[in-house]
């Protein structure tokens, strides 16, 4: 399986193109979307989630992995990582760096090939794709390198990183790093812990342990977002 983990979104051309290139190179795979809409230009918050998300796949899936604000330079290197029997494919921009961090045998590979035509604006569908077809038929592009985490981000982020169609608030904070007395302050709202949505009160504000491993901030009945003006990027306390 190839899952495709992107800041592309839906509307547009780009995963259109990105599909179409790898049924041309590894016809017969199956390939999923996984996120269309990855924190916009932002390596980091995605990092967290990306982390969360493959807890689901097996190992020998491949992630066509690529938020890339830096597209074209090439000051963030191409890699090929192997993390605990994944692979992934993508920018060496601090993407990986949390799923690396949390997994216990990790390869790395410099991607060397480039493809005839490289445009300055699209690697996804010009270099990773292709790359991922390889990786799928057994070939690994590039040299082999030690695997640096150049960041040091947090093990955990306590911001809110995705909001969804709903309004619920993803954050980066691993479901295990609060008990059931733990209470949550954003912007000036108090969340206490519920454990599902019918638990509290209709309109009601609470947090819980999303499906994902993940502590979010939800209202019952309504928007998270909305009502209680989130948006990415703000601190938990």
């Amino acid at each position: 399986m190839i899952a495709l983990f992107t800041d592309y979104g839906l509307q547009g051309p780009y995963l259109g193109q990105v599909e179409a290139t790898l049924h041309r190179l590894a016809p017969g795979e199956k390939v999923i979307n996984l996120l269309a809409d990855a924190p916009r230009h932002d390596p980091r918050a995605s990092a967290y989630l990306l982390a969360a998300f493959i807890r689901a796949f097996d190992a020998g899936t491949i992630f066509f992995a690529v938020v890339d604000p830096g597209v074209g330079g090439f000051q963030d290197q191409p890699v090929v990582l192997k993390a605990d029997g994944r692979w992934y494919a993508g920018p060496d921009n601090g993407l990986f760096d949390i799923v690396c961090r949390r997994s216990s045998q990790v390869q790395c590979w410099r991607i060397d090939w480039r493809p005839e035509a490289l445009s300055t604006s699209f690697h996804g569908r010009d270099l990773y794709a292709p790359v991922v077809a390889m990786i799928r038929n057994n070939e690994i592009p590039g040299a082999a390198i030690s695997w640096e985490d150049q960041h040091g981000w947090p093990d955990d982020l306590y911001e809110i990183i995705y909001i969804d169609h709903f309004g619920n608030c993803m954050t980066g904070v691993r479901a295990e790093m609060l008990d059931d007395a733990g209470v949550i302050k954003v912007n000036d709202t108090r969340l206490v812990f519920a454990d599902t949505f019918s638990s509290v009160a209709y309109g009601s504000a609470f947090w819980y342990r999303n499906s994902q491993g993940l502590i979010e901030i939800a209202v019952n009945g309504g928007s998270a977002a909305a009502e209680l003006n989130l948006e990415t990027g703000n601190k938990l306390k």
